[in-house]
């Protein structure tokens, strides 16, 4: 599909970043994400109004892994939406860690309906099929970017059907990888906390 099916011109667009969520989505693709490569590729396709980027914290530990990325896109035109985890202890005795964004996500998207054309979800996640839903009543174009070609895919097919476009994230690779030899904005890498931001369980 080319991009002017799925960009109109002077739209006003903002990106809503599962960054838990899309880091998986890219490991699963084998390649890094350059967060400033990513940030120039979407302005270039709109009127770029916000760029927001979800993440929880282990504010507890003595060194955060994910901290100097989080300050990076600070710092580099994301609006950074940060929550500390929080530790419990199942039935087993086990100790896991709970870190969910969805319901800042949800009420940022929703909120945005009344001053943007065109939401960008980068997040496979089925549970937003009815937000989706929720935005494009108010009028808002939504385009999920996730990607069915890792193994399993990324993507629930809920969410795939309910968007106004899907883009796989293979497809603009080459426009938002990280070269090896560069650390501008670069993606999580070694430094991911955890891999599934619901639930952690450590030893």
């Amino acid at each position: 599909m080319a991009d002017s099916t799925r960009f109109y011109p002077g739209e006003r667009i903002a990106l809503f970043i599962d960054g838990s969520n899309l880091y998986a989505a890219a490991r699963g693709l084998n390649f890094d994400i350059d967060y400033k490569r990513l940030l120039e590729y979407f302005t270039s396709k709109g009127k770029l109004v916000r760029a927001y980027y979800y993440t929880a914290l282990m504010e507890n530990e003595e060194y955060s892994p994910i901290r100097p990325l989080v300050d990076w896109l600070d710092y580099n035109g994301y609006t950074m939406i940060t929550k500390p985890t929080k530790e419990f202890t199942d039935r087993e005795g086990r100790r896991k860690i709970k870190g969910n964004m969805d319901i800042e996500l949800a009420c940022d998207l929703l909120e945005a309906t009344s001053y943007i054309d065109h939401a960008l979800l980068f997040s496979g996640d089925g549970d937003f099929r009815r937000l989706v839903e929720a935005a494009q009543r108010k009028g808002t174009r939504v385009t999920v970017i996730s990607t069915i070609k890792s193994k399993p895919p990324m993507v629930a097919d809920e969410l795939r059907r309910q968007a106004d476009v899907f883009l796989d994230l293979d497809e603009i690779a080459d426009e938002i990888m990280r070269a090896h030899n560069d650390d501008r904005g670069h993606g999580q890498d070694d430094d991911d906390e955890y891999e599934d931001e619901d639930e952690l369980e450590t030893a």
